[in-house]
């Protein structure tokens, strides 16, 4: 996967110089909504056409709120048949000569919440077999930190932070776009590609108030590049004096600092989304998971990208699928290790777990790959009380700061809030995983969403380098543990 993305980015860079200052810019994807038993021919940016027909779809929902956790299509490409799974941190495949994948399905869009625009069974995206997913010159990832450095939810995801899983609730709120969470007020914003700031700190040009997808906020900006995109940047603790409205702002200028402003439920991080015009004929989300991900390694290649996400939700005794197939390498990946939340270990791609106590677990993925390198993500599962499920578990949302070319000595930032958590219940504490005393802090529990003073903040050194998986947990006064977890990588001295 990430000999296929940097090679194609390479590539085009190479190849395409003058397209910097190409305005319109044409995009490289082609879009189509099918539904099943359906067909459609489409041209692709190359010249080169593809038939898709949607033979099948299934949708998998859980039993805590009938909410769809996994989507399955099959279809068939140019003659070839491929069952395809929509989003979930899922790149886009091979199948009959072109790239395709499966943006989202109907079960997200329903008819209160669309913002996909989507009217059909399914959306399917198309390249070239050897294209980038975005113009490598014309996009950049718009967050200076780790990828997966601490939370995130990546499309189509139901929400789980502050008790957006609740049971029974009908409202399901499935995420669109990009969540990347950070410390708040630490983390740097920049722009992910030229364009024009449509509106930004509540204000918005009068040609795009019509018409558009433009929302305005205090804590938000819009801006329009040159395929007609609409990107929108939100959450933000603060705007940067460059972004003005009505002016154009060039990829990789700074745009602000990660917060939890506006409806961001109390957890610091950007929202990240882009709007287009979709099939429907009607402005809808761009998924954009492929965008991150070859921008991150064009900037930052890397060996090796362990994924245990997204996150899960079950019932106490209930058994949860854990799953690391999404991981990917340059070389061949020959181990996949876990480490549970109460000490045990298992091998395996794929391994189940049963719970019987409600709350937040946070799992441990190392995988390794045929020459040593090794990388961990982590698996968060929200465990509910079958016999009280209206008594919510806790959860946690942990960071650090910064993340990225740590050094022996270097003074480390960690932030954490508790959330469904009394204000005065339990402390969290601290296991930095170098052998050190735990540290105790108390977040506001999420008592006051916006609260400046919500996350508990306190900073730590270590003396060594090598991986540490940190540890951090709070207890309610019913005994039911949130624990999260972030991966440091401390490199030698300074």
């Amino acid at each position: 996967m990430f000999r296929l993305i940097l090679g194609a980015a390479i590539l085009v860079l190479a190849s395409s110089a003058s397209a910097r200052a190409a305005d319109p810019i044409e995009p490289l994807l082609r879009t189509i909504d099918l539904n099943v038993g359906e067909s459609q021919t489409v041209e692709l940016c190359d010249g080169s056409s593809a038939t898709v027909k949607l033979l099948a779809l299934n949708e998998s929902r859980d039993d805590i709120r009938g909410a769809v956790r996994r989507a399955d299509v099959v279809v068939e490409v140019n003659g070839e048949r491929k069952t395809l799974t929509a989003a979930y941190y899922r790149l886009p495949v091979e199948a009959g000569g072109v790239q395709i994948d499966c943006a989202v399905t109907r079960g997200c869009a329903t008819p209160e919440k669309n913002p996909w625009a989507l009217d059909a069974d399914a959306r399917f995206r198309l390249w070239p077999k050897n294209s980038p997913f975005i113009r490598p010159e014309t996009f950049t990832y718009p967050v200076k930190q780790l990828w997966f450095a601490t939370d995130t939810q990546m499309a189509n995801d139901p929400c789980y932070v502050n008790g957006g899983e609740a049971p029974g609730k009908t409202d399901i709120y499935y995420h669109w776009g990009l969540d990347v969470g950070g410390v708040e007020g630490k983390v740097e914003i920049v722009c992910a590609t030229d364009g024009l700031v449509v509106s930004a700190r509540g204000e918005t040009l009068e040609s795009e108030k019509t018409g558009t997808p433009v929302k305005p906020r205090y804590d938000v900006v819009y801006v329009k590049d040159g395929r007609g995109w609409y990107y929108r940047y939100s959450h933000m603790q603060s705007i940067d004096d460059n972004v003005k409205l009505g002016e154009r702002i060039a990829m990789g200028s700074p745009m602000g600092i990660l917060g939890k402003e506006g409806a961001s439920g109390g957890w610091s991080h950007l929202h990240f989304d882009i709007s287009a015009m979709q099939p429907s004929g009607r402005y809808g989300i761009v998924e954009a998971y492929a965008f991150y991900a070859q921008s991150y390694l064009q900037q930052h290649p890397l060996p090796l990208k362990t994924i245990a996400r997204p996150h899960h939700v079950a019932w106490t005794d209930q058994t949860v699928t854990l799953d690391g197939s999404r991981s990917a390498g340059v070389n061949p990946l020959v181990q996949y290790h876990w480490t549970f939340t109460d000490g045990a270990t298992a091998e395996g791609q794929s391994v189940q777990r049963r719970y019987d106590r409600p709350g937040t677990y946070s799992e441990i993925l190392r995988v390794r790959d045929s020459e040593g390198h090794v990388d961990y993500d982590l698996a968060v599962v929200q465990v509910f009380n079958r016999d009280d499920p209206q008594s919510l578990p806790p959860s946690i949302h942990a960071a650090y700061w910064p993340t990225r070319d740590l050094k022996v000595g270097q003074e480390i930032t960690f932030a954490v809030r508790s959330f469904q958590i009394g204000k005065t219940e339990g402390h969290e504490e601290w296991d930095f995983g170098d052998g050190s005393p735990a540290v105790r802090v108390q977040s506001d529990g999420n008592a006051v969403t916006l609260a400046k003073d919500g996350y508990a903040l306190t900073t730590h050194r270590y003396a060594k380098p090598g991986h540490y998986l940190v540890r951090v947990q709070r207890t309610n006064d019913r005994g039911e543990s949130a624990v999260g977890h972030v991966h440091v990588k401390i490199e030698g001295t300074p």
